[in-house]
Protein backbone atom coordinates (compact mmCIF):
# COMPACT_ATOMS: atom_id res chain seq x y z
CA UNK A 1 0.00 0.00 0.00
CA UNK A 2 0.86 3.48 -1.06
CA UNK A 3 -1.61 5.69 0.04
CA UNK A 4 -0.66 7.71 -2.86
CA UNK A 5 -2.02 7.64 -6.82
CA UNK A 6 1.73 7.31 -7.96
CA UNK A 7 3.30 3.93 -7.58
CA UNK A 8 6.04 2.35 -6.87
CA UNK A 9 8.60 1.25 -9.49
CA UNK A 10 7.18 -2.70 -10.06
CA UNK A 11 10.99 -5.11 -9.73
CA UNK A 12 9.42 -6.81 -13.13
CA UNK A 13 9.40 -4.53 -16.79
CA UNK A 14 6.15 -5.06 -18.77
CA UNK A 15 7.19 -5.45 -22.41
CA UNK A 16 6.86 -3.17 -25.27
CA UNK A 17 2.98 -2.55 -25.85
CA UNK A 18 1.57 -2.83 -22.96
CA UNK A 19 -1.50 -1.99 -21.83
CA UNK A 20 -3.42 -0.95 -19.15
CA UNK A 21 -7.16 -2.16 -20.24
CA UNK A 22 -9.13 -0.45 -17.59
CA UNK A 23 -8.43 2.92 -15.79
CA UNK A 24 -10.62 6.29 -15.36
CA UNK A 25 -10.20 10.06 -16.20
CA UNK A 26 -11.68 13.16 -13.96
CA UNK A 27 -10.94 16.25 -14.47
CA UNK A 28 -12.66 19.62 -12.91
CA UNK A 29 -16.06 19.90 -12.20
CA UNK A 30 -16.54 22.74 -14.13
CA UNK A 31 -15.22 21.45 -16.99
CA UNK A 32 -17.31 17.89 -16.23
CA UNK A 33 -19.73 18.43 -13.73
CA UNK A 34 -21.04 15.02 -12.17
CA UNK A 35 -24.09 13.82 -12.46
CA UNK A 36 -26.27 14.82 -10.17
CA UNK A 37 -28.18 11.28 -8.96
CA UNK A 38 -24.26 9.74 -8.47
CA UNK A 39 -23.14 8.86 -5.77
CA UNK A 40 -19.68 8.15 -6.45
CA UNK A 41 -17.64 11.82 -6.77
CA UNK A 42 -14.68 12.74 -8.98
CA UNK A 43 -11.19 11.33 -7.75
CA UNK A 44 -8.82 13.98 -6.84
CA UNK A 45 -5.75 14.17 -8.88
CA UNK A 46 -6.93 11.36 -11.38
CA UNK A 47 -6.91 13.72 -14.27
CA UNK A 48 -5.17 12.28 -17.16
CA UNK A 49 -1.34 13.69 -16.77
CA UNK A 50 -1.24 12.25 -13.30
CA UNK A 51 -2.17 9.29 -15.35
CA UNK A 52 0.49 10.11 -17.76
CA UNK A 53 3.16 9.65 -15.02
CA UNK A 54 1.94 6.26 -13.41
CA UNK A 55 2.19 4.69 -17.20
CA UNK A 56 5.74 5.84 -17.17
CA UNK A 57 6.74 4.49 -13.84
CA UNK A 58 4.88 1.02 -14.65
CA UNK A 59 6.11 0.81 -18.04
CA UNK A 60 2.92 0.96 -19.30
CA UNK A 61 2.31 2.17 -22.86
CA UNK A 62 -1.53 2.07 -24.21
CA UNK A 63 -4.65 2.34 -22.14
CA UNK A 64 -8.48 1.69 -22.33
CA UNK A 65 -10.29 4.93 -20.54
CA UNK A 66 -13.56 3.52 -19.26
CA UNK A 67 -16.19 6.14 -18.21
CA UNK A 68 -16.74 7.01 -14.57
CA UNK A 69 -20.34 6.50 -13.62
CA UNK A 70 -20.06 9.54 -11.96
CA UNK A 71 -20.52 11.37 -15.37
CA UNK A 72 -23.56 9.26 -16.44
CA UNK A 73 -24.33 9.48 -20.73
CA UNK A 74 -21.67 12.61 -20.38
CA UNK A 75 -18.39 10.93 -22.25
CA UNK A 76 -16.34 14.05 -23.08
CA UNK A 77 -13.72 13.13 -19.77
CA UNK A 78 -13.23 9.86 -21.26
CA UNK A 79 -13.17 10.85 -24.73
CA UNK A 80 -10.92 14.02 -24.19
CA UNK A 81 -8.48 11.62 -21.79
CA UNK A 82 -8.15 9.45 -25.14
CA UNK A 83 -7.37 12.59 -27.32
CA UNK A 84 -4.46 13.65 -25.06
CA UNK A 85 -3.06 10.02 -25.18
CA UNK A 86 -3.35 9.91 -28.57
CA UNK A 87 -5.18 7.35 -31.05
CA UNK A 88 -2.30 5.18 -31.60
CA UNK A 89 -2.29 4.74 -27.48
CA UNK A 90 -5.83 5.19 -26.58
CA UNK A 91 -9.40 3.32 -26.83
CA UNK A 92 -12.31 3.73 -24.96
CA UNK A 93 -15.36 2.26 -23.32
CA UNK A 94 -18.51 4.63 -22.91
CA UNK A 95 -21.79 4.98 -21.38
CA UNK A 96 -24.45 5.64 -24.08
CA UNK A 97 -28.30 6.41 -23.15
CA UNK A 98 -30.53 3.49 -24.85
CA UNK A 99 -32.01 6.14 -27.57
CA UNK A 100 -28.47 7.09 -28.72
CA UNK A 101 -28.62 7.04 -32.91
CA UNK A 102 -26.13 5.89 -35.02
CA UNK A 103 -24.65 9.13 -35.80
CA UNK A 104 -23.14 9.94 -32.32
CA UNK A 105 -22.12 5.60 -32.31
CA UNK A 106 -20.23 5.99 -35.53
CA UNK A 107 -18.65 9.61 -33.97
CA UNK A 108 -17.84 7.64 -30.69
CA UNK A 109 -16.44 4.99 -32.77
CA UNK A 110 -14.16 7.16 -34.85
CA UNK A 111 -12.47 8.43 -31.78
CA UNK A 112 -11.60 5.14 -30.76
CA UNK A 113 -14.55 3.40 -28.27
CA UNK A 114 -14.83 0.34 -28.56
CA UNK A 115 -16.96 -0.76 -25.95
CA UNK A 116 -20.44 0.19 -23.83
CA UNK A 117 -19.96 0.21 -19.77
CA UNK A 118 -22.85 -1.65 -18.07
CA UNK A 119 -22.50 -1.46 -13.95
CA UNK A 120 -24.96 -3.28 -12.01
CA UNK A 121 -24.01 -2.61 -8.77
CA UNK A 122 -26.35 0.15 -8.49
CA UNK A 123 -25.02 3.42 -9.55
CA UNK A 124 -24.99 2.74 -13.14
CA UNK A 125 -27.32 4.84 -15.52
CA UNK A 126 -27.62 1.97 -17.49
CA UNK A 127 -29.84 -1.55 -16.25
CA UNK A 128 -30.72 -5.01 -17.57
CA UNK A 129 -33.47 -3.71 -19.44
CA UNK A 130 -31.62 -2.01 -21.84
CA UNK A 131 -28.69 -4.94 -22.16
CA UNK A 132 -30.08 -6.47 -25.17
CA UNK A 133 -30.99 -3.72 -27.03
CA UNK A 134 -27.92 -1.88 -26.76
CA UNK A 135 -25.80 -4.93 -27.26
CA UNK A 136 -27.43 -5.71 -30.55
CA UNK A 137 -26.79 -1.75 -31.95
CA UNK A 138 -23.50 -1.38 -30.82
CA UNK A 139 -22.34 -4.81 -32.08
CA UNK A 140 -22.79 -3.20 -35.77
CA UNK A 141 -20.01 -0.69 -34.26
CA UNK A 142 -17.60 -3.24 -33.74
CA UNK A 143 -18.21 -2.80 -30.10
CA UNK A 144 -17.99 -4.88 -27.12
CA UNK A 145 -20.27 -5.25 -23.92
CA UNK A 146 -17.94 -4.36 -20.57
CA UNK A 147 -20.14 -5.99 -17.68
CA UNK A 148 -19.58 -5.02 -13.95
CA UNK A 149 -21.50 -7.10 -11.63
CA UNK A 150 -22.03 -9.20 -8.36
CA UNK A 151 -19.98 -12.63 -9.77
CA UNK A 152 -22.10 -14.10 -6.94
CA UNK A 153 -24.94 -13.93 -9.20
CA UNK A 154 -23.39 -14.66 -12.85
CA UNK A 155 -24.32 -18.46 -13.00
CA UNK A 156 -27.78 -17.52 -13.06
CA UNK A 157 -27.56 -14.80 -15.95
CA UNK A 158 -24.40 -16.84 -18.03
CA UNK A 159 -27.40 -18.49 -20.39
CA UNK A 160 -28.71 -14.39 -21.08
CA UNK A 161 -24.73 -13.34 -21.24
CA UNK A 162 -23.72 -16.04 -23.60
CA UNK A 163 -26.70 -14.91 -26.29
CA UNK A 164 -25.58 -11.35 -26.22
CA UNK A 165 -24.18 -10.66 -30.11
CA UNK A 166 -20.26 -9.59 -30.01
CA UNK A 167 -17.89 -9.68 -27.50
CA UNK A 168 -18.14 -9.61 -23.81
CA UNK A 169 -15.57 -8.55 -21.65
CA UNK A 170 -15.90 -9.49 -17.70
CA UNK A 171 -14.34 -6.46 -14.77
CA UNK A 172 -11.97 -7.54 -12.04
CA UNK A 173 -12.20 -11.75 -12.20
CA UNK A 174 -15.96 -11.09 -12.16
CA UNK A 175 -16.10 -8.75 -9.27
CA UNK A 176 -17.36 -11.23 -6.68
CA UNK A 177 -18.02 -8.90 -3.60
CA UNK A 178 -17.69 -11.48 -1.22
CA UNK A 179 -14.28 -13.64 -1.96
CA UNK A 180 -15.21 -17.52 -2.93
CA UNK A 181 -13.64 -20.43 -3.91
CA UNK A 182 -12.26 -21.17 -7.18
CA UNK A 183 -14.91 -23.68 -7.91
CA UNK A 184 -17.62 -21.43 -6.84
CA UNK A 185 -20.76 -21.81 -9.50
CA UNK A 186 -19.76 -18.03 -10.47
CA UNK A 187 -16.51 -18.65 -11.41
CA UNK A 188 -17.03 -21.95 -13.57
CA UNK A 189 -20.27 -19.74 -15.29
CA UNK A 190 -17.26 -17.38 -16.28
CA UNK A 191 -15.18 -20.38 -17.31
CA UNK A 192 -17.99 -21.37 -19.51
CA UNK A 193 -18.49 -18.15 -20.88
CA UNK A 194 -14.83 -17.80 -21.89
CA UNK A 195 -14.55 -21.19 -23.20
CA UNK A 196 -17.34 -20.06 -25.49
CA UNK A 197 -14.82 -18.03 -27.27
CA UNK A 198 -16.47 -14.28 -27.02
CA UNK A 199 -15.69 -13.62 -23.56
CA UNK A 200 -12.32 -11.99 -22.14
CA UNK A 201 -11.78 -11.23 -18.11
CA UNK A 202 -9.96 -8.70 -16.32
CA UNK A 203 -7.46 -10.39 -14.00
CA UNK A 204 -7.59 -6.99 -11.63
CA UNK A 205 -8.75 -4.87 -8.96
CA UNK A 206 -8.08 -7.93 -5.90
CA UNK A 207 -7.81 -5.09 -3.72
CA UNK A 208 -11.18 -4.94 -4.02
CA UNK A 209 -12.94 -7.16 -2.03
CA UNK A 210 -10.43 -8.93 -0.83
CA UNK A 211 -10.40 -10.05 2.88
CA UNK A 212 -7.33 -11.33 3.19
CA UNK A 213 -5.88 -7.85 1.74
CA UNK A 214 -2.60 -6.63 1.49
CA UNK A 215 0.17 -7.74 0.52
CA UNK A 216 -0.95 -10.74 -1.67
CA UNK A 217 -4.79 -10.14 -1.78
CA UNK A 218 -4.72 -14.08 -1.62
CA UNK A 219 -8.61 -14.64 -1.55
CA UNK A 220 -9.14 -12.90 -4.81
CA UNK A 221 -5.78 -13.47 -6.64
CA UNK A 222 -6.77 -16.85 -6.66
CA UNK A 223 -8.74 -16.43 -8.79
CA UNK A 224 -6.76 -14.62 -11.39
CA UNK A 225 -4.28 -17.65 -11.61
CA UNK A 226 -7.21 -19.97 -11.90
CA UNK A 227 -8.24 -17.56 -15.25
CA UNK A 228 -5.09 -17.40 -16.25
CA UNK A 229 -4.06 -20.81 -16.25
CA UNK A 230 -6.79 -22.15 -17.65
CA UNK A 231 -7.06 -19.20 -20.65
CA UNK A 232 -4.94 -16.88 -20.83
CA UNK A 233 -6.06 -15.71 -24.23
CA UNK A 234 -8.81 -14.58 -22.62
CA UNK A 235 -7.52 -12.36 -19.96
CA UNK A 236 -6.10 -8.63 -20.00
CA UNK A 237 -4.76 -6.53 -17.45
CA UNK A 238 -5.73 -3.42 -15.92
CA UNK A 239 -4.85 -1.13 -12.96
CA UNK A 240 -8.17 0.51 -12.08
CA UNK A 241 -6.62 3.34 -11.61
CA UNK A 242 -7.69 6.38 -9.73
CA UNK A 243 -8.92 3.34 -7.77
CA UNK A 244 -12.23 5.17 -7.23
CA UNK A 245 -13.94 2.68 -4.29
CA UNK A 246 -10.70 2.65 -2.36
CA UNK A 247 -10.15 6.59 -1.81
CA UNK A 248 -8.46 5.82 1.87
CA UNK A 249 -6.77 2.55 1.06
CA UNK A 250 -5.01 2.61 -2.45
CA UNK A 251 -2.83 0.65 -3.85
CA UNK A 252 -0.11 0.46 -4.97
CA UNK A 253 0.15 -0.53 -8.37
CA UNK A 254 3.59 -0.99 -8.76
CA UNK A 255 3.43 -4.06 -6.51
CA UNK A 256 0.24 -5.13 -8.54
CA UNK A 257 1.95 -5.44 -11.28
CA UNK A 258 4.46 -7.86 -9.59
CA UNK A 259 1.65 -9.79 -8.43
CA UNK A 260 0.31 -10.34 -12.30
CA UNK A 261 3.76 -11.18 -13.17
CA UNK A 262 3.97 -13.61 -10.43
CA UNK A 263 0.55 -15.11 -11.47
CA UNK A 264 1.27 -15.46 -15.15
CA UNK A 265 4.22 -17.13 -14.44
CA UNK A 266 6.00 -16.45 -17.76
CA UNK A 267 7.16 -14.01 -20.23
CA UNK A 268 4.69 -15.83 -23.18
CA UNK A 269 2.24 -15.21 -20.53
CA UNK A 270 2.50 -12.17 -19.40
CA UNK A 271 2.87 -10.86 -22.98
CA UNK A 272 0.07 -12.27 -24.41
CA UNK A 273 -1.96 -11.03 -21.80
CA UNK A 274 -0.70 -7.05 -21.78
CA UNK A 275 -0.18 -7.15 -25.52
CA UNK A 276 -1.58 -9.12 -27.91
CA UNK A 277 -5.16 -9.32 -26.22
CA UNK A 278 -5.45 -5.85 -26.11
CA UNK A 279 -4.78 -5.47 -29.77
CA UNK A 280 -6.97 -8.21 -30.62
CA UNK A 281 -10.24 -6.85 -28.82
CA UNK A 282 -9.27 -3.12 -28.55
CA UNK A 283 -7.92 -2.72 -32.24
CA UNK A 284 -4.34 -1.54 -30.78
CA UNK A 285 -2.08 -1.33 -33.70
CA UNK A 286 0.77 -3.89 -33.75
CA UNK A 287 3.59 -3.07 -30.80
Amino acid sequence: MTGSLIPTPPRRRLPAGASDCHMHAYGDAATYPPATASPFRPVPGGDIESYRRVQAILGLERAVVVQPSVYGFDNRATLDAMAALGPDAARGVAVVPPDVDDAELERLTALGVRGIRFFMLGSGVLGWDALEPLAARVAAFGWHVQLQMDGRDIAETAPRLARLPGRLVIDHNGKFLAPVPPDHPGVRAIEGLIAAGRTWVKVSGVYETSREGFPRYGDVAALARRFIAAAPERCLFATNWPHPTKPNELPDDGHLVDLFAEWCGSDETIRRIVVDNPAEVYGFPPA
